[in-house]
């Protein structure tokens, strides 16, 4: 560790030109917004934007998943997502016979967890939710995912999420950091989630962070943790209860497994980790590498474990995954302080306050 601290030094102090070019293109272009140059078109409808200020994994999709559960049973809810790395281009709206690779790996998350709720995807928002209205003409509140950085629609409510361990206020510009937009971008949020918080956070420890991020008088500030359901095998669904005397083959291509692999740690006798990069695509030779790796543990009690974001990239090898104990563990967020209630009652007044006054 001595070692890896002065490298990361020396990498950012490298790349510091770079992050500070950036940081330029960024400001002018806000600055183009809030002057009026550039403008932000405004939808009659409910939007939810969710989103960061940070690349890497902050929670967006639990916490999509968290608003669609919320809302489905009052409300005709929409999710438009960019699709990110698939391999198809413009708008598309997910069907049964939709794939990982034509609308992105979020995306085929939602719909294969809500298959009556219209997942759509688009990489020009502007464009794509005229079309789902065409589609979906009922629906009554679109929940935009990862859209907070893309000024090009203006959402009506901004969820904006930063990651406890990496709070944006102490995070720097790419490509030095992890930072897309300005640190005082967060002043358009009217909801601010610290997420992946440790379950004991203490009150002063929320009053410290509180204090760092300042919220202003409009914006709300919660804490959420990370709350890991057992485990469902990828193809039959039976569910598996992780105890210490289980040895896992921890299998992801996520932006942040830390979270995942800290439960692990807490949780199962002992973890492997096979590790592949964000978004990755699996290929036959990956699952031979993976049942190879899986074969060489040496344990009575002993399974795969996956994310749900990479599993839907996994199901396409459906036949050789029916025999395998390749489980998948769902995740969703968990508000700290007894707060889910206050958080639940914003976003609600938010559709029905709209949907009286239009």
């Amino acid at each position: 560790m001595n070692f890896n601290f002065p490298l990361l030094r020396t990498v950012r102090i490298v790349l510091f030109p770079l992050s500070l070019l950036y940081f330029i293109i960024i400001w002018i272009r806000n600055r183009l917004y809030d002057k009026g140059v550039l403008h932000s078109a405004v939808f009659n409808l409910p939007l939810i934007c969710v989103g960061n200020l940070a690349v890497g994994g902050t929670g967006k999709s639990p916490m999509v998943e968290y608003l669609v559960r919320l809302l489905k049973n009052e409300f005709r809810v929409a999710t438009l997502s960019r699709g990110y790395k698939r391999k198809t281009k413009g708008y598309a709206l997910a069907n049964e016979y939709s794939t990982a690779l034509e609308i992105g790996d979020e995306p085929m998350q939602f719909h294969s967890k809500f298959p009556y709720v219209p997942v759509a995807v688009g990489e020009q928002r502007l464009v794509a939710i005229p079309q789902l209205l065409h589609d979906h003409p009922d629906t009554q509140a679109i929940i935009l995912d990862d859209a907070f950085q893309h000024r090009a629609i203006k959402a009506g409510l901004n969820i904006l999420l930063t990651d406890y361990n990496n709070l944006f206020t102490r995070d720097w510009f790419l490509p030095a950091g992890d930072l897309r937009d300005q640190r005082n971008s967060y002043q358009r949020a009217q909801i601010i989630v610290v997420t992946k918080c440790k379950p004991s956070l203490t009150e002063e420890e929320r009053r410290a962070i509180a204090a760092e991020i300042n919220p202003l008088d409009h914006q709300q500030l919660f804490f959420t943790t990370m709350q890991y359901g057992d485990p469902y095998h990828i193809i039959n669904k039976n569910t598996f209860h992780i105890t210490d005397e289980v040895e896992v083959l921890l299998v992801t291509g996520i932006a942040n497994p830390l979270p995942l692999k800290k439960w692990l740690h807490d949780t199962a006798h002992t973890y492997y980790q096979l590790a592949y990069n964000d978004h990755h695509i699996f290929t036959i030779d990956d699952l031979n590498d993976i049942k190879k790796r899986f074969t060489a543990i040496q344990a009575s009690q002993k399974i795969i474990l996956t994310t749900e974001k990479d599993a839907v990239r996994l199901v396409k090898f459906e036949q050789e995954l029916k025999d395998l104990p390749l489980y998948v563990v769902p995740i969703e967020p968990a508000f700290l302080f007894n707060d889910a209630g206050r958080f639940n009652n914003l976003i609600q007044d938010f559709i029905r306050n709209f949907n009286q006054s239009s």
